[in-house]
């Protein structure tokens, strides 16, 4: 974890949240969304809940139009619904804004939005009644996962169309998952686990669906992915350092602090102690090394991983604010009032998920040069045209480039704001929206992107090093080339290379390569 992050962000997973008045720290929403966690209602959730719905059932009663309480909703918000059709005015909500589109999204995306609604209908400003909130929690303690699919959400008014998907879902209608990942009817499913559906009543409805919390969860669950992967990162491009024979007096801490910019110190002191007792980096310390500075993708390594662990801190600086907000339109005030507001706007959400794609397209783009100049021959410091073992007769990584290559360019692609887009709807109503669910749509598929990216370099340096025997790499990087090769082999023959790909972007994601290091250095920043 970076020491600019805030203490307790990603700590040990637990197996019980517990959901209340506090907020939730994003390590809980990760160990629900990812990992299975449950959740449990404190009771001082359930006494903010029961007097709050106490505010709605008396608005409720009385003869005051108040929007989603005795109101249509959007553009139809100035249409008077009377109590006898209010009940039906929330389930005609849920049905007709249940309306997605395209291929499924992950389990852990819905799994978070369920958790997040949940925290924002514990802090009883959204009048919800407590039944509903404990029918929610029911469902993700019974591992059942709404289905909801890829459009409908334009990140303003909340994510309406996820969250109807899933309040569909406590009603008994629509379509969801098990346990087991079984797709099933919501009735059947619900049944299944003893849980009673819900009978919405007034602002309930809306209550369920008008929240960031789609857009917030894909934004703490790549925070949580991306926090790991800038360590891999100076990782890597450590071991390319060390394979073409690069400097690491770059990297010195006085020429660092020249820069107190506090993610490039992070970056350049996890470089020095991966670099550290290396006999390959020894090998050129000398008077007789002509080499007078090494290229930017090389030397400029801790700037640009330093950029974006600061980008990162403030991405979790948004997140945190976030998580300790109350989304909902209208809101219930402590003092019973229940006023319209515009705070399901997911501007703060959407602008940092574009800024983390603009982030993770230029760190892969600099481990892309890098493994690049590993394989010509004209710049590669002595090593053999694409690593091969037989140039010519094999092509060694000259491929795997291409793979890394593509990659990055999707990435530079996925870069593109979603936040700068805004379309109008609902009649000129809503004639502003953040497009933040579509960015974080995007950056899922970025930091899939930059793992592959990372570990093709790894992959790449590693078979570099290798070539580079008798010379032996140091501690940490020889630890991490051997736990690589525990799965793929040393240079060899050209052979099948896309199962070596998946090796090692498997010994990426699950965090063999960087504990392999860590078991060496220590954690890393």
């Amino acid at each position: 974890m970076s020491d600019t992050q805030p203490p307790g962000w990603f700590d040990v997973l637990v197996s019980t949240i517990v959901v209340g008045l506090a907020p939730l720290r994003p390590v809980d929403v990760v160990a629900v969304a990812r990992y299975g966690a449950e959740v449990q209602l404190t009771d001082d959730a359930v006494t903010a809940m029961t007097e709050s719905r106490g505010h709605i059932e008396a608005l409720a009663a009385g003869s005051t139009p108040a929007y989603g309480v005795s109101t249509g909703f959007g553009a139809l918000a100035n249409r008077h619904i009377p109590a006898g059709l209010r009940a039906a005015l929330q389930r005609s909500l849920i049905r007709s804004h249940a309306a997605s589109a395209g291929d499924d999204v992950e389990r852990e995306v819905v799994r978070a939005l369920m958790v997040l609604r949940l925290r924002t209908l514990a802090t009883g400003r959204t009048g919800i009644h407590p039944q509903t909130a404990r029918t929610l929690a029911a469902l993700i303690n019974a591992g059942i996962t709404p289905i909801v699919r890829e459009y409908g959400s334009l990140g303003c008014s909340g994510d309406l169309a996820p969250l109807s998907h899933v309040a569909l879902a406590l009603m008994g209608e629509g379509a969801v998952r098990d346990a087991e990942g079984v797709r099933r009817r919501a009735a059947d499913a619900l049944t299944a686990a003893g849980i009673t559906p819900v009978d919405l009543a007034a602002k309930e409805g809306l209550a369920l669906i008008n929240g960031t919390d789609g857009m917030l969860g894909m934004l703490l669950l790549a925070c949580h992915d991306l926090t790991e992967l800038v360590k891999v990162a100076d990782l890597s491009a450590a071991m390319s350092v060390e394979a073409l024979l690069g400097t690491d007096r770059v990297f010195a801490a006085d020429l660092q602090e020249l820069r107190p910019q506090p993610g490039q110190q992070l970056a350049a002191a996890n470089m020095r102690r991966l670099l550290a007792d290396s006999p390959i980096m020894e090998s050129h310390r000398g008077p007789d090394c002509t080499l007078v500075q090494d290229a930017y993708s090389l030397r400029c390594a801790p700037q640009v991983a330093g950029a974006a662990r600061d980008t990162l801190t403030h991405a979790l600086s948004v997140a945190a604010n976030e998580l300790d907000s109350v989304i909902d339109n209208p809101a219930v005030l402590p003092d019973g009032r229940v006023e319209s507001n515009g705070n399901f706007h997911g501007a703060p959400v959407g602008y940092v998920l574009d800024f983390l794609a603009i982030v993770t397209a230029d760190v892969a783009s600099i481990a892309e040069r890098r493994t690049d100049r590993m394989l010509d021959v004209h710049r590669s410091n002595g090593l053999p045209p694409f690593l091969a073992a037989d140039p010519g007769v094999d092509s060694g990584h000259m491929i795997a480039h291409y793979t890394q290559a593509a990659v990055v360019s999707e990435l530079k692609r996925l870069a593109v704001p979603a936040s700068v887009d805004s379309i109008p709807t609902s009649a000129m109503q809503e004639d502003h929206v953040s497009m933040g669910w579509s960015a974080g749509r995007k950056l899922r598929k970025a930091v899939d992107g930059l793992r592959l990216v990372l570990a093709i370099e790894v992959l790449t340096a590693a078979r570099a090093l290798d070539l580079r025997a008798p010379l032996l790499p140091g501690p940490a990087t020889g630890a991490v080339v051997a736990a690589l090769r525990r799965t793929v082999p040393t240079v060899g023959p050209d052979r099948w290379l896309a199962p070596e790909i998946d090796a090692a972007v498997a010994a990426v994601a699950d965090g063999t390569l960087l504990s392999a290091a860590e078991s060496v250095t220590g954690s890393l920043s």
